[in-house]
């Protein structure tokens, strides 16, 4: 390995425990809800059930060690230290495989899919896994200057990935991480085999395209998510410091914000926990609160949500798509993945699908790698 490269181990002091219980204890609550559901946001009662449990009784040691069990690195790229988890197969030959979380999510919603994709059943079906975290996301260095693009993480990397050897590579993401990766199909293409997004994106074509029945629920769920569900964006887009303030002060603010987008986005029945476990969606919390990462996790959205060029990417690219997810027409895709090698909707599953359908994400990379021969 090259020596700027230093292992890491995840251990979150007693006294920061000791703090997040004390807050969580002494949270000032507002109203209840004028409502019966979630329409307003996350009901009071609930809140107040998660933050009892958070402070008495989720174990986050549990958690650090079940992330300590894989490798953990961090290297200096462009004046940041990032982080990224290293998760070798024990089968030669494996491919490596860069896997890229989002908004709100970490690297922490890997760690029930990496082990599916570095010891498969087939030997020829595995990956050599790496997870780097987002800059300002989790465990890695928060960016202290303007700057921090869709496009300068995707640089980054490359960088990461050329210091670790991968002359060929895979990537994947979803939220961000589908951002991240088709980037790195525009700006690493010697290297990068192939794509495969969760959340492909892609702006509208400059020609008149038919779109398909499919097609059109898809435009049908943009058009709702852009009227009644992107209200976060907007104020991460445009406000992420004044938010900041919130997040680094109240761990029962972070819980409610990051919580909403998971009811929101996760495909479920109207229990959330059945479909994410309620300790998993407080892994996810307590990187960032841990972190102080809720005012820089949000400056990504104000320099890059809307702002990306989503360039044209010519490697094969291949998108398994959730039915909670599913927004993007397909023939849009098609102009901006132009080796689009393969798509399959899938019948159930959400915007978290490393944490939700774990063993249905892992067949999907499975049969993608496949695809690319």
């Amino acid at each position: 390995m090259d020596p700027v490269i230093e292992p890491y181990r995840a251990d979150v002091p007693q006294a920061a425990l000791d703090d997040l219980r004390a807050r969580l204890d002494n949270t000032r609550w507002p109203d209840r809800e004028t409502v019966d559901d979630w329409a307003q946001g996350p009901p009071l009662e609930r809140m107040r059930e998660l933050c009892r449990y958070w402070a008495h009784g989720y174990d986050w040691k549990a958690t650090e060690e079940r992330l300590n069990a894989f490798p953990q690195f961090t290297t200096e790229i462009g004046g940041l230290r990032v982080h990224f988890l290293h998760a070798r197969s024990p089968h030669p030959g494996a491919r490596p495989l860069l896997l890229t979380h989002g908004w709100p999510s970490s690297v922490v919603e890997f760690l029930d899919l990496i082990p599916r994709l570095t010891h498969p059943d087939d030997p020829a079906d595995a990956f050599d896994v790496i997870c780097p975290t987002l800059p300002g996301h989790g465990l890695g260095d928060r960016p202290v200057e303007a700057g921090w693009t869709v496009d300068r993480v995707a640089r980054t990397w490359a960088e990461l990935m050329a210091r670790l050897g991968a002359d060929q590579y895979l990537a994947h993401g979803g939220d961000w991480g589908s951002w991240v990766s088709a980037a790195l199909g525009a700006v690493d293409r010697e290297h990068v085999r192939g794509i495969h997004l969760s959340m492909p994106l892609a702006r509208p074509p400059e020609r008149e395209i038919e779109l398909d029945e499919r097609d059109q629920r898809a435009m049908a769920r943009m058009r709702s998510f852009g009227k009644d569900r992107s209200g976060y964006a907007a104020i991460q887009s445009t406000r992420p410091q004044a938010l900041g303030y919130g997040f680094a002060d109240s761990p029962a603010a972070q819980l409610a914000w990051i919580i909403d987008r998971f009811w929101a986005w996760a495909d479920h029945d109207g229990e959330l926990e059945k479909a994410i476990p309620r300790d998993r969606l407080l892994d996810i919390v307590s990187m960032y609160w841990f972190g102080n990462t809720g005012a820089s996790s949000a400056r990504l959205f104000w320099e890059s949500f809307d702002k990306e060029p989503m360039h044209r990417t010519d490697v094969p690219t291949g998108c398994s798509v959730f039915p909670k997810d599913a927004w993007l027409p397909r023939a849009w895709a098609r102009e901006r993945f132009t080796d689009l090698r393969y798509w399959r909707d899938l019948p159930d599953g959400g915007h978290f699908p490393a944490l939700e359908r774990p063993e249905v994400l892992a067949a999907e990379l499975r049969t993608f790698s496949r695809a690319l021969g």
